[in-house]
Protein backbone atom coordinates (compact mmCIF):
# COMPACT_ATOMS: atom_id res chain seq x y z
CA UNK A 1 0.00 0.00 0.00
CA UNK A 2 2.51 2.65 0.83
CA UNK A 3 4.35 1.51 -2.63
CA UNK A 4 1.16 2.48 -4.03
CA UNK A 5 0.51 5.72 -2.33
CA UNK A 6 4.27 6.80 -2.89
CA UNK A 7 3.93 5.97 -6.85
CA UNK A 8 0.16 7.84 -6.50
CA UNK A 9 1.53 11.24 -5.18
CA UNK A 10 4.45 11.17 -7.68
CA UNK A 11 2.34 10.45 -10.67
CA UNK A 12 0.02 13.51 -9.13
CA UNK A 13 3.38 15.64 -8.89
CA UNK A 14 4.36 14.91 -12.44
CA UNK A 15 0.86 16.16 -14.00
CA UNK A 16 0.88 19.02 -11.62
CA UNK A 17 4.08 20.00 -12.65
CA UNK A 18 3.51 19.28 -17.05
CA UNK A 19 -0.28 21.04 -16.71
CA UNK A 20 1.48 23.96 -14.75
CA UNK A 21 4.03 24.99 -17.52
CA UNK A 22 1.40 24.09 -20.22
CA UNK A 23 -1.88 26.00 -19.25
CA UNK A 24 0.25 29.19 -18.92
CA UNK A 25 1.08 28.91 -22.36
CA UNK A 26 -2.45 27.88 -23.72
CA UNK A 27 -3.85 30.36 -21.95
CA UNK A 28 -1.35 33.33 -23.25
CA UNK A 29 -2.22 31.64 -26.66
CA UNK A 30 -5.54 32.07 -26.62
CA UNK A 31 -5.43 35.73 -25.27
CA UNK A 32 -2.55 36.67 -28.33
CA UNK A 33 -4.85 35.13 -30.52
CA UNK A 34 -7.90 36.90 -29.55
CA UNK A 35 -5.73 40.55 -29.05
CA UNK A 36 -4.14 39.83 -32.72
CA UNK A 37 -8.01 39.63 -34.04
CA UNK A 38 -8.88 43.37 -32.84
CA UNK A 39 -5.88 44.61 -33.42
CA UNK A 40 -6.18 43.22 -37.29
CA UNK A 41 -9.67 44.46 -37.31
CA UNK A 42 -8.72 47.74 -36.02
CA UNK A 43 -6.25 48.22 -38.90
CA UNK A 44 -8.72 46.95 -41.04
CA UNK A 45 -11.71 49.55 -40.78
CA UNK A 46 -9.40 52.51 -39.86
CA UNK A 47 -6.39 51.76 -41.80
CA UNK A 48 -4.61 53.41 -39.00
CA UNK A 49 -0.70 51.70 -39.03
CA UNK A 50 -0.31 51.85 -35.84
CA UNK A 51 -2.64 49.30 -34.93
CA UNK A 52 -0.95 46.68 -37.74
CA UNK A 53 2.52 47.87 -35.98
CA UNK A 54 1.45 46.23 -32.62
CA UNK A 55 0.00 43.61 -34.50
CA UNK A 56 3.00 42.62 -36.18
CA UNK A 57 4.98 43.21 -32.96
CA UNK A 58 2.89 40.78 -30.73
CA UNK A 59 2.38 38.26 -33.53
CA UNK A 60 6.26 37.26 -33.29
CA UNK A 61 5.50 36.95 -29.56
CA UNK A 62 2.40 35.04 -30.27
CA UNK A 63 4.22 32.73 -32.81
CA UNK A 64 7.00 31.80 -29.82
CA UNK A 65 4.30 31.04 -27.75
CA UNK A 66 2.87 28.76 -29.75
CA UNK A 67 5.84 26.39 -30.55
CA UNK A 68 6.66 26.68 -26.93
CA UNK A 69 3.51 25.32 -26.05
CA UNK A 70 2.80 22.71 -28.68
CA UNK A 71 6.20 21.05 -26.95
CA UNK A 72 4.57 21.38 -23.53
CA UNK A 73 1.26 19.88 -24.59
CA UNK A 74 2.52 16.69 -26.40
CA UNK A 75 3.97 15.71 -22.92
CA UNK A 76 0.80 16.20 -21.83
CA UNK A 77 -1.06 14.45 -23.53
CA UNK A 78 1.28 10.95 -22.99
CA UNK A 79 0.66 11.13 -19.76
CA UNK A 80 -2.53 9.89 -19.42
CA UNK A 81 -1.22 6.68 -21.41
CA UNK A 82 1.53 6.21 -19.65
CA UNK A 83 0.02 7.43 -15.78
CA UNK A 84 -3.60 6.86 -16.22
CA UNK A 85 -4.17 4.25 -17.96
CA UNK A 86 -6.68 2.87 -15.97
CA UNK A 87 -8.69 6.54 -15.95
CA UNK A 88 -8.15 6.25 -19.89
CA UNK A 89 -9.98 2.85 -19.86
CA UNK A 90 -12.64 3.14 -17.52
CA UNK A 91 -13.83 6.77 -18.64
CA UNK A 92 -12.37 6.69 -21.94
CA UNK A 93 -15.69 6.26 -23.83
CA UNK A 94 -16.58 9.51 -22.27
CA UNK A 95 -13.33 11.94 -21.99
CA UNK A 96 -12.00 10.35 -25.71
CA UNK A 97 -14.30 11.82 -27.83
CA UNK A 98 -13.91 15.12 -26.16
CA UNK A 99 -10.61 15.25 -26.24
CA UNK A 100 -10.43 14.17 -29.73
CA UNK A 101 -12.62 17.15 -30.94
CA UNK A 102 -9.90 19.43 -28.96
CA UNK A 103 -7.43 18.48 -30.98
CA UNK A 104 -9.58 18.91 -34.05
CA UNK A 105 -10.08 21.76 -32.87
CA UNK A 106 -6.23 22.84 -32.13
CA UNK A 107 -4.62 20.86 -35.30
CA UNK A 108 -7.20 21.74 -37.96
CA UNK A 109 -8.47 25.01 -37.47
CA UNK A 110 -5.96 26.85 -35.57
CA UNK A 111 -2.73 24.94 -37.28
CA UNK A 112 -4.25 24.48 -40.33
CA UNK A 113 -5.00 28.72 -40.73
CA UNK A 114 -1.54 29.55 -38.34
CA UNK A 115 0.69 29.89 -41.49
CA UNK A 116 -1.07 32.01 -43.27
CA UNK A 117 -1.56 33.92 -40.12
CA UNK A 118 2.18 34.13 -39.66
CA UNK A 119 3.42 34.16 -43.45
CA UNK A 120 0.35 35.27 -45.54
CA UNK A 121 -0.63 38.71 -45.59
CA UNK A 122 1.79 40.05 -48.50
CA UNK A 123 0.49 36.53 -50.31
CA UNK A 124 -3.40 36.60 -49.47
CA UNK A 125 -4.21 39.74 -48.78
CA UNK A 126 -5.51 41.89 -45.80
CA UNK A 127 -9.26 40.81 -45.75
CA UNK A 128 -8.04 36.58 -46.46
CA UNK A 129 -5.40 37.21 -43.53
CA UNK A 130 -7.67 38.71 -41.14
CA UNK A 131 -10.19 36.01 -41.83
CA UNK A 132 -7.08 33.44 -40.92
CA UNK A 133 -6.57 35.39 -37.86
CA UNK A 134 -10.21 34.71 -36.99
CA UNK A 135 -9.99 31.50 -37.55
CA UNK A 136 -6.90 30.63 -35.06
CA UNK A 137 -9.02 32.86 -32.73
CA UNK A 138 -11.68 30.93 -33.06
CA UNK A 139 -10.04 28.02 -33.43
CA UNK A 140 -8.00 28.70 -29.95
CA UNK A 141 -11.61 29.38 -28.35
CA UNK A 142 -13.02 25.87 -29.84
CA UNK A 143 -10.48 24.12 -28.31
CA UNK A 144 -10.96 25.43 -24.82
CA UNK A 145 -14.52 24.50 -25.37
CA UNK A 146 -13.73 21.07 -25.31
CA UNK A 147 -10.67 20.68 -22.91
CA UNK A 148 -12.99 22.13 -20.18
CA UNK A 149 -16.31 20.48 -20.85
CA UNK A 150 -13.87 16.74 -20.52
CA UNK A 151 -12.57 18.66 -17.51
CA UNK A 152 -15.78 19.95 -16.17
CA UNK A 153 -17.48 16.27 -16.75
CA UNK A 154 -14.89 15.09 -14.35
CA UNK A 155 -15.92 17.75 -11.76
CA UNK A 156 -19.99 16.90 -12.33
CA UNK A 157 -20.25 14.33 -13.98
CA UNK A 158 -23.52 13.43 -15.93
CA UNK A 159 -25.25 11.30 -19.08
CA UNK A 160 -23.38 8.95 -18.17
CA UNK A 161 -24.12 4.45 -17.19
CA UNK A 162 -21.83 1.98 -15.53
CA UNK A 163 -21.10 -0.97 -17.23
CA UNK A 164 -20.71 -4.15 -15.29
CA UNK A 165 -17.07 -4.12 -15.67
CA UNK A 166 -17.17 -0.45 -14.10
CA UNK A 167 -16.59 1.30 -17.43
CA UNK A 168 -18.43 5.02 -17.85
CA UNK A 169 -20.56 4.33 -20.70
CA UNK A 170 -22.06 7.44 -22.66
CA UNK A 171 -26.01 8.22 -23.01
CA UNK A 172 -26.53 11.35 -23.55
CA UNK A 173 -23.63 13.41 -25.44
CA UNK A 174 -26.20 16.90 -24.62
CA UNK A 175 -25.93 16.41 -20.45
CA UNK A 176 -22.44 15.14 -21.01
CA UNK A 177 -20.77 18.05 -22.83
CA UNK A 178 -22.95 20.82 -20.81
CA UNK A 179 -22.65 19.03 -17.50
CA UNK A 180 -24.17 20.90 -14.57
CA UNK A 181 -20.93 23.15 -13.93
CA UNK A 182 -19.19 23.18 -17.47
CA UNK A 183 -21.20 27.16 -18.29
CA UNK A 184 -19.63 28.35 -15.09
CA UNK A 185 -15.90 26.92 -15.64
CA UNK A 186 -16.31 27.68 -19.17
CA UNK A 187 -17.33 31.54 -18.16
CA UNK A 188 -14.67 31.38 -15.54
CA UNK A 189 -11.37 30.42 -17.65
CA UNK A 190 -12.14 32.08 -20.85
CA UNK A 191 -12.61 35.97 -18.73
CA UNK A 192 -9.66 33.94 -16.61
CA UNK A 193 -7.57 34.26 -20.09
CA UNK A 194 -8.46 37.24 -21.16
CA UNK A 195 -7.47 38.99 -17.79
CA UNK A 196 -3.90 37.25 -17.76
CA UNK A 197 -2.79 38.21 -21.20
CA UNK A 198 -3.68 41.50 -20.51
CA UNK A 199 -1.63 41.98 -17.20
CA UNK A 200 1.14 40.55 -18.88
CA UNK A 201 0.51 42.81 -22.00
CA UNK A 202 -0.03 46.01 -19.95
CA UNK A 203 3.14 44.65 -17.77
CA UNK A 204 5.62 44.85 -20.79
CA UNK A 205 3.79 48.33 -22.19
CA UNK A 206 4.50 49.87 -19.01
CA UNK A 207 8.27 48.73 -18.95
CA UNK A 208 8.68 50.00 -22.24
CA UNK A 209 6.79 53.32 -21.72
CA UNK A 210 8.68 53.60 -18.76
CA UNK A 211 12.10 54.31 -20.88
CA UNK A 212 9.52 55.49 -24.16
CA UNK A 213 7.03 57.42 -22.27
CA UNK A 214 5.85 59.32 -25.92
CA UNK A 215 5.95 55.43 -28.07
CA UNK A 216 2.58 55.86 -29.64
CA UNK A 217 2.45 51.90 -29.83
CA UNK A 218 3.51 51.35 -26.13
CA UNK A 219 0.60 53.76 -25.44
CA UNK A 220 -2.11 51.96 -27.47
CA UNK A 221 -1.29 48.59 -25.86
CA UNK A 222 -0.96 49.63 -22.68
CA UNK A 223 -4.26 51.16 -23.18
CA UNK A 224 -6.29 48.28 -24.70
CA UNK A 225 -5.10 45.87 -22.15
CA UNK A 226 -6.28 48.58 -18.95
CA UNK A 227 -9.63 48.76 -20.72
CA UNK A 228 -9.86 44.70 -20.64
CA UNK A 229 -8.94 44.44 -17.25
CA UNK A 230 -10.85 47.58 -16.49
CA UNK A 231 -14.13 45.83 -17.95
CA UNK A 232 -13.58 42.17 -17.23
CA UNK A 233 -12.58 42.38 -14.23
CA UNK A 234 -16.13 43.18 -12.22
CA UNK A 235 -17.37 40.31 -14.74
CA UNK A 236 -14.92 37.90 -13.24
CA UNK A 237 -16.07 38.92 -9.71
CA UNK A 238 -19.28 38.63 -10.28
CA UNK A 239 -19.14 34.55 -12.55
CA UNK A 240 -16.47 33.55 -9.50
CA UNK A 241 -19.31 34.26 -7.25
CA UNK A 242 -21.84 32.02 -9.37
CA UNK A 243 -19.61 29.45 -9.77
CA UNK A 244 -19.10 29.55 -6.02
CA UNK A 245 -22.58 29.07 -5.42
CA UNK A 246 -22.87 26.56 -7.23
CA UNK A 247 -20.00 25.04 -6.37
CA UNK A 248 -21.40 24.99 -3.19
CA UNK A 249 -24.55 22.60 -3.80
CA UNK A 250 -22.38 20.13 -6.32
CA UNK A 251 -18.86 19.90 -4.16
CA UNK A 252 -19.61 20.44 -0.76
CA UNK A 253 -16.34 19.23 0.80
CA UNK A 254 -14.27 21.60 -1.75
CA UNK A 255 -16.06 24.83 -0.16
CA UNK A 256 -15.62 23.60 2.97
CA UNK A 257 -11.78 23.13 2.58
CA UNK A 258 -11.46 26.48 0.86
CA UNK A 259 -13.29 28.27 3.65
CA UNK A 260 -11.26 25.87 6.25
CA UNK A 261 -14.61 24.92 8.17
CA UNK A 262 -14.18 22.17 10.36
CA UNK A 263 -17.17 22.59 12.14
CA UNK A 264 -20.06 23.70 11.74
CA UNK A 265 -21.16 27.45 13.75
CA UNK A 266 -24.30 27.15 15.99
CA UNK A 267 -27.58 27.65 13.99
CA UNK A 268 -27.96 31.60 12.90
CA UNK A 269 -24.18 32.23 14.10
CA UNK A 270 -23.47 32.36 10.22
CA UNK A 271 -20.15 31.11 8.79
CA UNK A 272 -16.94 33.35 9.32
CA UNK A 273 -14.65 34.71 6.69
CA UNK A 274 -11.09 33.25 7.69
CA UNK A 275 -9.13 35.73 6.39
CA UNK A 276 -5.74 33.68 7.29
CA UNK A 277 -5.89 29.87 9.22
CA UNK A 278 -3.17 26.91 9.34
CA UNK A 279 -5.38 23.61 8.47
CA UNK A 280 -4.35 20.76 10.34
CA UNK A 281 -5.43 17.54 8.71
CA UNK A 282 -4.20 15.56 11.41
CA UNK A 283 -6.25 16.85 14.15
CA UNK A 284 -8.59 18.24 11.66
CA UNK A 285 -8.81 21.70 13.15
CA UNK A 286 -7.25 24.88 12.14
CA UNK A 287 -3.79 25.35 14.85
CA UNK A 288 -4.83 29.32 14.17
CA UNK A 289 -6.83 31.36 12.93
CA UNK A 290 -8.07 35.30 11.91
CA UNK A 291 -11.19 35.34 10.87
CA UNK A 292 -14.28 37.73 10.52
CA UNK A 293 -17.83 36.54 12.07
CA UNK A 294 -20.77 36.20 9.28
CA UNK A 295 -18.81 37.81 6.71
CA UNK A 296 -18.63 34.16 4.71
CA UNK A 297 -21.83 33.96 4.98
CA UNK A 298 -22.62 37.45 3.08
CA UNK A 299 -20.49 36.15 0.09
CA UNK A 300 -21.51 32.51 0.66
CA UNK A 301 -25.12 32.96 1.05
CA UNK A 302 -25.80 36.44 0.60
CA UNK A 303 -27.42 36.81 4.21
CA UNK A 304 -25.25 36.94 7.62
CA UNK A 305 -27.29 33.60 9.23
CA UNK A 306 -26.45 30.85 6.80
CA UNK A 307 -23.58 28.20 7.36
CA UNK A 308 -22.06 25.39 5.13
CA UNK A 309 -21.52 21.82 5.39
CA UNK A 310 -18.37 21.48 7.71
CA UNK A 311 -15.20 19.05 6.80
CA UNK A 312 -16.29 16.87 9.56
CA UNK A 313 -19.93 16.17 8.05
CA UNK A 314 -17.78 13.93 5.40
CA UNK A 315 -15.89 10.62 5.88
CA UNK A 316 -12.44 11.43 6.43
CA UNK A 317 -11.57 9.33 3.04
CA UNK A 318 -13.33 11.53 1.12
CA UNK A 319 -12.11 15.21 2.22
CA UNK A 320 -9.45 16.69 -0.21
CA UNK A 321 -6.11 18.32 1.14
CA UNK A 322 -7.46 21.45 3.16
CA UNK A 323 -3.99 23.58 3.48
CA UNK A 324 -3.47 24.04 -0.69
CA UNK A 325 -6.89 24.21 -1.42
CA UNK A 326 -7.78 26.92 1.46
CA UNK A 327 -4.48 29.28 0.79
CA UNK A 328 -4.56 28.56 -3.44
CA UNK A 329 -8.24 30.27 -2.99
CA UNK A 330 -6.49 33.50 -1.01
CA UNK A 331 -3.98 33.89 -2.90
CA UNK A 332 -6.00 34.01 -6.20
CA UNK A 333 -8.93 36.20 -4.45
CA UNK A 334 -6.00 38.58 -2.98
CA UNK A 335 -4.29 38.89 -6.55
CA UNK A 336 -7.98 39.50 -8.15
CA UNK A 337 -8.40 42.56 -5.56
CA UNK A 338 -5.10 43.72 -7.16
CA UNK A 339 -6.69 43.73 -10.57
CA UNK A 340 -9.60 44.71 -10.08
CA UNK A 341 -7.70 48.08 -8.12
CA UNK A 342 -5.22 48.27 -11.32
CA UNK A 343 -8.75 48.42 -13.12
CA UNK A 344 -9.97 51.19 -11.37
CA UNK A 345 -6.80 53.19 -11.09
CA UNK A 346 -5.95 53.08 -14.71
CA UNK A 347 -9.93 54.67 -15.45
CA UNK A 348 -9.18 57.40 -13.11
CA UNK A 349 -5.36 58.07 -14.40
CA UNK A 350 -7.51 57.69 -17.96
CA UNK A 351 -9.41 60.57 -16.92
CA UNK A 352 -7.10 63.18 -15.14
CA UNK A 353 -4.77 62.20 -18.39
CA UNK A 354 -2.40 60.94 -16.16
CA UNK A 355 -2.55 57.32 -17.52
CA UNK A 356 0.91 57.23 -19.20
CA UNK A 357 2.45 59.56 -16.95
CA UNK A 358 2.12 58.19 -13.46
CA UNK A 359 5.21 56.12 -13.41
CA UNK A 360 4.31 54.85 -9.63
CA UNK A 361 1.48 53.35 -12.07
CA UNK A 362 3.92 51.85 -14.22
CA UNK A 363 5.77 50.60 -11.89
CA UNK A 364 2.53 49.11 -10.53
CA UNK A 365 1.65 47.61 -13.85
CA UNK A 366 5.09 45.88 -14.32
CA UNK A 367 4.54 43.97 -10.79
CA UNK A 368 1.19 43.00 -11.59
CA UNK A 369 2.39 41.64 -14.81
CA UNK A 370 2.12 38.00 -14.05
CA UNK A 371 -0.71 38.36 -11.57
CA UNK A 372 -3.37 37.10 -13.59
CA UNK A 373 -1.30 33.68 -14.50
CA UNK A 374 -0.64 33.16 -11.24
CA UNK A 375 -4.46 33.77 -9.80
CA UNK A 376 -5.52 31.42 -12.93
CA UNK A 377 -2.99 28.94 -11.72
CA UNK A 378 -4.70 29.32 -8.15
CA UNK A 379 -7.67 28.73 -9.43
CA UNK A 380 -6.83 25.26 -11.00
CA UNK A 381 -5.05 24.52 -7.82
CA UNK A 382 -8.49 24.88 -6.26
CA UNK A 383 -10.40 22.89 -8.74
CA UNK A 384 -8.02 19.81 -9.18
CA UNK A 385 -6.76 19.56 -5.51
CA UNK A 386 -9.99 20.13 -4.16
CA UNK A 387 -11.62 17.65 -6.22
CA UNK A 388 -9.08 14.94 -4.49
CA UNK A 389 -9.21 12.03 -3.97
CA UNK A 390 -11.73 12.25 -6.90
CA UNK A 391 -10.60 11.79 -10.76
CA UNK A 392 -14.31 11.25 -11.81
CA UNK A 393 -16.17 13.16 -8.87
CA UNK A 394 -17.54 10.93 -6.28
CA UNK A 395 -17.48 7.71 -8.59
CA UNK A 396 -13.78 6.83 -9.51
CA UNK A 397 -10.88 7.57 -7.17
CA UNK A 398 -7.84 9.01 -7.73
CA UNK A 399 -5.98 5.73 -6.77
CA UNK A 400 -8.11 3.70 -9.20
CA UNK A 401 -6.81 5.43 -12.18
CA UNK A 402 -3.43 5.03 -11.22
CA UNK A 403 -1.21 2.90 -14.30
CA UNK A 404 0.66 -0.40 -12.76
CA UNK A 405 3.67 2.22 -12.61
CA UNK A 406 6.54 2.24 -9.48
CA UNK A 407 7.41 5.43 -8.02
CA UNK A 408 10.99 4.88 -9.73
CA UNK A 409 9.51 4.96 -12.96
CA UNK A 410 7.39 7.93 -12.63
CA UNK A 411 10.16 9.96 -10.92
CA UNK A 412 12.31 9.06 -13.33
CA UNK A 413 10.08 10.25 -16.16
CA UNK A 414 9.41 13.51 -13.80
CA UNK A 415 12.73 14.02 -13.91
CA UNK A 416 13.10 14.06 -17.43
CA UNK A 417 10.15 16.22 -17.90
CA UNK A 418 11.31 18.63 -15.64
CA UNK A 419 14.85 18.97 -17.13
CA UNK A 420 13.15 20.00 -20.72
CA UNK A 421 10.64 21.88 -19.55
CA UNK A 422 13.61 24.09 -17.98
CA UNK A 423 15.19 23.98 -21.12
CA UNK A 424 12.80 24.83 -23.23
CA UNK A 425 11.14 27.41 -20.97
CA UNK A 426 14.93 28.78 -20.75
CA UNK A 427 15.06 29.70 -23.91
CA UNK A 428 11.35 30.40 -24.78
CA UNK A 429 11.78 32.93 -21.69
CA UNK A 430 14.65 34.49 -22.51
CA UNK A 431 13.37 35.13 -26.14
CA UNK A 432 10.82 36.69 -24.85
CA UNK A 433 12.25 39.20 -22.61
CA UNK A 434 14.12 40.03 -25.86
CA UNK A 435 11.10 40.70 -27.78
CA UNK A 436 9.57 42.55 -24.80
CA UNK A 437 12.68 44.67 -24.32
CA UNK A 438 12.03 47.31 -26.65
CA UNK A 439 8.41 48.63 -27.72
CA UNK A 440 6.78 48.09 -30.96
CA UNK A 441 8.59 50.42 -33.83
CA UNK A 442 7.17 51.93 -37.41
CA UNK A 443 9.28 50.04 -39.69
CA UNK A 444 8.71 46.73 -37.13
CA UNK A 445 9.58 43.62 -38.93
CA UNK A 446 7.00 41.74 -40.79
CA UNK A 447 5.37 41.98 -43.88
CA UNK A 448 4.03 45.77 -44.74
CA UNK A 449 0.76 45.38 -47.14
CA UNK A 450 -0.77 48.76 -48.26
CA UNK A 451 -4.76 48.82 -47.85
CA UNK A 452 -5.27 51.18 -50.41
CA UNK A 453 -6.84 48.31 -52.82
CA UNK A 454 -8.82 46.72 -49.45
CA UNK A 455 -10.41 49.89 -47.63
CA UNK A 456 -9.30 53.47 -49.71
CA UNK A 457 -6.89 54.01 -47.44
CA UNK A 458 -3.29 54.40 -48.09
Amino acid sequence: MESVDSALMAARAQFAITISFHIVLAAFSIGLANFLMVLEALWLKTGRTVYLDVYRYWLKVFALNVAVGTASGLILEYQFGLNWSRLAVQAGDVIGPLMFYEVLAAFFIEAGFLGIMLFGLKKVGPKLHFFATCAVALGSLISAFWILSANSWMQTPAGYSIAADGRFIAEDWWAIIFNPSFAHRLAHMILAVFIGSATLIAGASAWQLRKAAHNPRARLQFSMALWVIALLMPLQIVVGDLHGRHSLQVQPQKVAAIEGSWTRPPAGAGEPLRLLAWPDMNERRNLWELSIPRAGSLYLHHDLHSSIAALDEFPPQDIPPVAPVFFAFRLMVGLGLLMLAQGVISLILRRRRRLYSARWFLSGCVWLAPAGFLAMLSGWVVTEVGRQPFTVYGLMRTADSLSSVSRAQVLGSTWLILLFYLLIFAIGLWVLLRLLRKPPQADEPGPQPTLADETGHS
